[in-house]
């Protein structure tokens, strides 16, 4: 997914439309927020979203909120040092 792709998602969804989207997805292999070739990407997709949404709720702007995710995705992979 770009850049560009995730702001739309967090531009015109709410978080909590968001969460129900990932909900959606995982109960009926469906959902309104987004399309993909996949579940998995879709899953990761909205999963991304709902980070960005979730920080940009708490006063980040996008790329604030993007530097973040950037940061705990290399954190999770050990890619980063604490």
């Amino acid at each position: 997914m770009n850049t560009q792709d995730l702001k739309t998602l967090v531009d015109r969804y709410s978080l909590a439309q968001i969460l129900a989207c990932i909900q959606q997805q995982l109960e009926t292999g469906n959902n309104r927020c987004m399309i993909a070739d996949t579940a998995d990407e879709i899953v990761t997709a909205l999963s991304k979203a709902e980070v960005v949404r979730e920080l940009m709720d708490q006063g980040l702007d996008f790329h604030q909120a993007l530097r973040e995710l950037g940061h705990r995705i290399r954190k999770i992979y050990g890619k980063e040092d604490e």
